[in-house]
């Protein structure tokens, strides 16, 4: 009966620990990438296999009112 109160209270703590740094429980998925981090991964991606030139990445980043190198999605803490 002891074992399972220090199982349950170390769950407890683990649980608290993880909620802090920023994680939530394992049976929450995390929120799908909405539509423009979605467009932004595919502009770099594109960008990085050479299929797009300088200029039309950033004209098309520009659109996407996104400035690359600047830290990404403003939204995230």
């Amino acid at each position: 009966m002891f074992c399972l109160l220090i199982l349950l209270a170390l769950g407890a703590v683990a649980f608290v620990i993880a909620r802090r740094r920023g994680h939530g429980p394992p049976w929450v998925t995390p929120p799908a990438p909405g539509p423009e981090e979605s467009a932004r991964t595919v502009l770099a991606e594109r960008f990085a296999r050479g299929d797009i030139t300088v200029e039309e990445f950033m004209e098309r980043a520009s659109a996407l009112n996104w400035t690359p190198g600047q830290g990404g999605d403003q939204r995230r803490p």
